[in-house]
Order: structure tokens, then C-alpha cells, then sequence
């Protein structure tokens, strides 16, 4: 795998955004496209991104042959990276992933993972990871229960670019893992380090709640959910709580 630029920006309205534009202009990647402050920060779902002080920004763009469906499976790639990132700093609590793509610090939300993909002029799909990580402060604002690196270290945490050369390592290991050998061994690793398997949640989906229990990853990365019923549900989209 080639190694990746980084396209640095001092404020842009979203690092994802960016990619797109890049995508579109031509360019193929691989590239990290990385922002001090956005305007406009997004993730999951729609909902704004709050890129704090000190934070880490970055959006890591390829191209790849594979289909759109077996493309989004670097969510799960990524989560890995972001977890190897929290693990490299913080010592002293548990670096948990909740599906699909957040890292938990502590059973605490510490990072965000927003993939879009689209038709590159190449004909190709480019593929935008976007990953937003509190390093340095908490968001002003969170749905549940929010944390950062520095309050978990007993040093100052890493600078954004610190850990956007630690981040950029680990994806392109955990990339090399998906490539050679395929989904299975990312779900693996994900089932490893994953929090509430076992435990009952909610599925919160477009149009209704599911409640049951979380057995673990199908095989393309949908959620098993066993209901009361014993009804297995493949939850492929939506937020999960447990």
C-alpha cells in the first residue's frame, strides 16, 4: 500500500467534505486530509461534530474496486485503528469498541467514525473514513456520555498530530489485516475488544426501537439482536444503547 499524504488545513468546514471535493477534482489517494477547527463538522446520522481544542480531525480518502457494501466495511478497520490510537496513550482504563465504530474509553464515547463513499471520474468508489477523536477536551454538547484522552493520562495527551501519525499507522496496518485477509479476521479483532456483547440494549432504528441482546457481528458486520422472543434481528443501521 503506498504511504498516504496529509493535506493540512488551519479551519475548513469538514474534513469530509474536503474529500469529496478532492474525489471529485480526481484525486485517488491514499490521503489524510486533517483540520485544526471545522465550521461545519459531521457525523453519524447527520448530527454535528464538535471538534474541541487540541482535538484530532482527519479524514483518511481512497479509491478501491470493491463494492459500495463491502467498502463500508472499513468502519470497522478504522474502529480498530482508533482503539490501537487510545490504547498507545491510555494506560490506566479499558479501550472498549461499541458498535459499529465507536471506541469507548471507560465506557465513555471518546471517538467518531463517519464513512461516505461515491463514484470517483475514474469510475472507481472513493471512499471517505472520517475520524474525529477528543484528545485534548470533551464536547460542550453529547448525546451520551463523552470523554477525552487527558483526563484518563497522568501526562499532557498527544498533539492532533501526534496522533494522527500514530492513528495513520495503525489503519494502514489494520488495512493490510482486511486486504489479506478479509472480513473475518476485522470481526475478530472487533469481537475482541467489544463492549456489551452478551448484554441486553436497544436498537434505535429509523422508525422503531428493537430491544433483545447483542450476540456479535454477522457476517458482513450487522448486529445480531436476539429479542425475547428469540427472534434474531440483523441490525445494519442505527444507534445502539446499552
Amino acid at each position: 500500500m503506498a504511504a498516504a499524504r496529509i493535506l493540512a488545513f488551519e479551519e475548513i468546514d469538514s474534513t469530509n467534505a474536503e474529500a469529496r471535493r478532492q474525489a471529485d477534482a480526481g484525486e485517488a489517494g491514499p490521503l489524510w486530509i486533517t483540520s485544526t477547527r471545522q465550521s461545519a463538522g459531521r457525523g453519524r446520522r447527520g448530527r454535528a461534530w464538535e471538534t474541541g481544542r487540541g482535538n484530532l480531525a482527519a479524514t483518511y480518502l481512497f479509491t478501491t474496486a470493491l463494492p459500495a457494501a463491502q467498502a463500508a466495511q472499513v468502519s470497522f478497520v478504522a474502529a480498530l485503528a482508533v482503539a490501537d490510537l487510545a490504547s498507545a496513550f491510555i494506560l490506566a482504563a479499558p479501550i472498549s469498541l461499541k458498535w459499529p465504530n465507536d471506541t469507548l474509553v471507560d465506557g465513555q464515547k471518546v471517538s467518531g467514525i463517519l464513512v461516505e463513499s461515491g463514484l470517483a471520474p475514474s469510475g472507481r468508489l472513493w471512499v471517505a473514513v472520517g475520524c474525529g477523536v477528543n484528545l485534548a477536551t470533551l464536547p460542550e454538547a453529547s448525546e451520551r456520555p463523552a470523554t477525552a484522552f487527558a483526563p484518563h493520562m497522568a501526562t499532557l495527551p498527544p498533539t492532533p498530530s501526534e496522533a494522527l501519525n500514530r492513528l495513520a499507522e495503525a489503519l494502514t496496518q489494520w488495512m493490510a489485516v482486511w486486504e489479506r485477509s478479509g472480513f473475518s479476521a476485522i470481526a475478530a479483532a472487533w469481537t475482541a475488544r467489544a463492549h456489551g456483547l452478551g448484554a441486553p440494549c436497544t436498537a434505535r432504528l429509523a422508525t422503531e426501537s428493537i430491544e433483545g441482546i447483542a450476540e456479535g457481528l454477522d457476517d458482513d458486520g450487522a448486529l445480531r439482536l436476539r429479542t425475547a422472543s428469540g427472534e434474531i434481528v440483523r441490525i445494519t443501521a442505527g444507534d445502539v444503547f446499552f
